[in-house]
């Protein structure tokens, strides 16, 4: 059933575009105006496509943006989805698994999320070099069809290392503030209390949000290689440094620190 939803999404794309993207980058809340450096090929809404979810997040556009970005084809999907809206994992994670059929080699993600290393600064961008999924739900759950990926996954060499070596000097060599670290997901949507910002940081979590692992365990799944970029929205360790934040807050700082973004993606996207 999985694998004839997917066909369908992709018959249906193809029949709108013969643009071939060789990336495919989610544009999560810190990276969403990166279209404004793609010259466009064509434009898809999420909601014309069989079987694809449709966005509720504020500043999520819910469109699939074909084009190219840094002289590389790429498509960028200008919003995702997140558990906590009421989606199934499946329906979380089924775009990635269209984009792996429309022939994309490299998944680019990025997100927001919250600082839990006192060393990790508000503003500061993570390359994610492995997680912890803490979400109730697996979007592997269930029958397998070994025509989209092997029963059991192994996990261990998910995150490109060499390719985040190569984002630290990028950030680097332009003054910004960058880390390798861990991502922690929960499920959401509040943000954390105190004490489970401090069981994140003592677990081994250097930033949490609600996003992004869902998709790199499908892309996995998929033996697709996964660059995860992350922007800190707020600091919430150590716990006396923690403020209250609100989205708005989290929009606001993302769009500030947005360029940053822009400049190490398409600079990646540059050295293939």
């Amino acid at each position: 059933m999985l694998y004839e939803q997917i066909q369908e999404a992709v018959a249906f794309i193809k029949s709108k575009t013969s643009f071939e993207p060789q990336f495919g980058i989610i544009l999560g809340t810190g990276l969403g105006n990166l279209v404004d450096e793609i010259d466009v090929e064509a434009t898809i809404d999420y909601k014309d496509i069989p079987h694809f979810p449709v966005s509720t997040v504020q500043s999520h556009k819910g469109k699939l943006i074909f084009g190219t970005l840094a002289g590389r084809s790429i498509v960028a999907m200008a919003g995702r989805f997140h558990y906590y809206e009421g989606y199934s994992m499946q329906q979380v994670t089924f775009p990635v698994r269209v984009l792996k059929f429309l022939g994309i080699e490299r998944l680019i993600i990025s997100n927001v999320s919250g600082s839990t290393n006192a060393a990790f600064e508000a503003g500061d961008i993570i390359f994610i070099k492995d997680h912890i999924n803490l979400q109730p739900e697996n979007p592997l759950r269930g029958v397998n069809d070994e025509r989209l990926g092997p029963r059991f996954p192994d996990m261990k060499e998910t995150y490109d290392r060499a390719l985040n070596t190569k984002a630290l000097a990028i950030a680097k060599s332009n003054n910004i503030r960058a880390h390798e670290g861990v991502y922690l997901c929960l499920q959401g949507p509040n943000l954390e209390t105190p004490a489970e910002y401090n069981f994140i940081h003592k677990i081994g979590g250097d930033v949490v949000g609600m996003s992004t692992v869902p998709e790199v365990i499908v892309a996995k799944h998929m033996e697709l290689p996964i660059f995860v970029v992350s922007v800190v929205s707020n600091k919430c360790f150590p716990i006396d440094e923690i403020k209250k934040t609100t989205l708005e807050d989290v929009i606001q700082l993302a769009k500030e620190v947005e360029p940053k973004m822009r400049l190490i993606v398409m600079e990646i996207l540059k050295g293939f």
